[in-house]
């Protein structure tokens, strides 16, 4: 049954589960209404049994049990002409009006033997039909007055009949609204179906579904809004990365190729280079396999997927003061005689230790190339949690530090030196995977300070894995 049910579209159970709530509904209301009806049928037949059975007339015709004669009874006015018989202690009875008897109960006899109360209750009458009997107290015996039931039944079936045919009317007309508001209810649905399956079949992001209201529909078609916006990007990011990366691997490549084709144009020819010039070339060579296999590697770190604050690889406890000492130990080994001076005060923060030594290397880096003609060096300092490094070179044009954070870009100054102009943009997303900022901005008396902020982490204990506890 179940999966019968399962296997109907939306749009069927749920009509079927509205026509299915309005016939439970229409149900209860007919019952309860069948009932009610019920309860004052039989209280309007009670009270018409003592009206019958308590009028003083009879109570003063009946002398003694079965003296009265039936003609004396027909002369008292109002008496309802239905069955009546007196019934004695000993459970004796005489028939008093009607042609049918009815055999007395134990409290029909308690009420003549005891003279008190009164007693109601339903019995067979000698002819076969049910009744509803009142017994009373009245000189020594007890008088029972009975009316058939079928004055209550008629009616109830009647109801009955009634009822059921509205029932089912609303059953019907259950349905029928619930096909009605299913359609209505899930027409926003076939409108975010019609426009995934267009994307899928099309791939074309740009589609967007009209949001109204404020409901639980509106709030999927902006989140389905979001997401495909969400796509676009990452795919005009992705985009504009293969043809950056093509662009920025063209002129390596280019210069690789040019001289390893005079080297070879030399050794077919048999005009052997020059001893320096082969050198030369040979340093050129090996450059620039560094340089194309540097770009690589970046390209390989921004084509992954950027986690997510908080995610599981960003959770592990580092030392920044660590980390950094270490990055100044590799940028001098490339600073030559360009001084790097730190102060590191101790501070943990969350993240994955290589690419935090990667980042503070590429802003070492960064300061070293752009402050290698000034004696006075590099600057790095560590404190309450922000990490700032400081070259004294020529500094950043002030239209420029809105995109030293962009993939591939270089500032015109700088295009004439070494790099891929990917260092910072690693900066700037290893930063954002912790939860932290970075920026660069003009230092006083001239060059550019880098400043990084990265969120506390509790220390960890002495001798421990440095990870959280969770």
């Amino acid at each position: 049954m179940r999966r019968a049910f399962a296997a109907l579209p939306l749009r069927s159970r749920l009509a079927l589960l509205t026509g299915l709530a309005v016939a439970f509904a229409v149900a209860v209301c007919a019952a309860a209404a069948w009932f009610v009806v019920r309860g004052q049928l039989m209280a309007s037949l009670d009270d018409s049994l003592r009206d019958s059975a308590g009028r003083d007339e009879l109570t003063q015709a009946l002398g003694a049990p079965c003296e009265i004669e039936p003609d004396e009874l027909e002369q008292i006015p109002g008496l309802v002409r239905d069955p009546m018989q007196l019934v004695t202690a000993d459970g004796v009875t005489c028939v008093l009006a009607g042609a049918v008897s009815l055999e007395p109960s134990e409290a029909d006899m308690a009420v003549a033997r005891l003279g008190l109360g009164e007693t109601l209750h339903d019995a067979r009458g000698s002819d076969g039909e049910e009744y509803r009997v009142l017994t009373r107290p009245v000189r020594g015996a007890a008088i029972t007055v009975a009316r058939p039931l079928s004055e209550v039944h008629e009616p109830l079936r009647a109801l009955a009949a009634v009822l059921a045919l509205v029932a089912a009317l609303g059953a019907v007309g259950g349905a029928g609204a619930g096909v009605v508001l299913a359609r209505a209810g899930l027409r926003p649905v076939d409108r975010l179906t019609d426009a995934a399956e267009h994307i899928a079949r099309t791939e074309d992001l740009s589609v967007r579904i009209p949001v109204t209201g404020d409901d639980e529909i509106a709030r999927l078609s902006r989140s389905f809004n979001s997401m495909t916006a969400a796509l676009a990007s990452s795919r005009d990011l992705q985009q504009q990365l293969i043809a950056d990366a093509g662009h920025e691997l063209r002129t390596p490549l280019t210069s690789l190729r040019t001289n390893i084709e005079l080297l070879a144009r030399s050794e077919l020819t048999g005009r052997p280079l020059p001893a320096a010039d082969r050198r030369d070339l040979m340093a050129s060579l090996t450059a620039q396999l560094s340089e194309l296999a540097s770009l690589i590697g970046d390209l390989q770190v921004l084509s992954r997927p950027e986690r997510a604050v908080g995610s599981e690889r960003s959770r592990e406890v580092v030392g920044l003061h660590e980390t950094a000492a270490r990055a100044v130990s590799r940028a001098r080994l490339r600073a030559r005689t360009l001084p790097i001076t730190a102060e590191l005060e101790p501070w943990y923060v969350r993240g994955e230790p290589a690419a935090l030594e990667r980042a503070v290397v590429n802003l070492l880096d960064n300061a070293v190339k752009f402050g290698a003609d000034d004696e006075r060096g590099v600057d790095l300092v560590l404190r309450d949690g922000v990490l700032r490094i400081r070259d004294h070179g020529p500094g950043v044009p002030p239209d420029d530090l809105p995109h030293v954070f962009e993939r591939f870009w270089r500032s015109p100054g700088a295009r004439g030196l070494p790099g891929s102009g990917l260092g910072l943009s690693i900066v700037a997303r290893t930063v954002r995977e912790c939860g932290g900022e970075v920026a660069l901005r003009p230092a006083e008396g001239g060059g550019t300070e880098a400043l990084l902020t990265l969120p506390g982490a509790p220390v960890p204990p002495p001798g421990g894995e440095g990870t959280e506890d969770e």
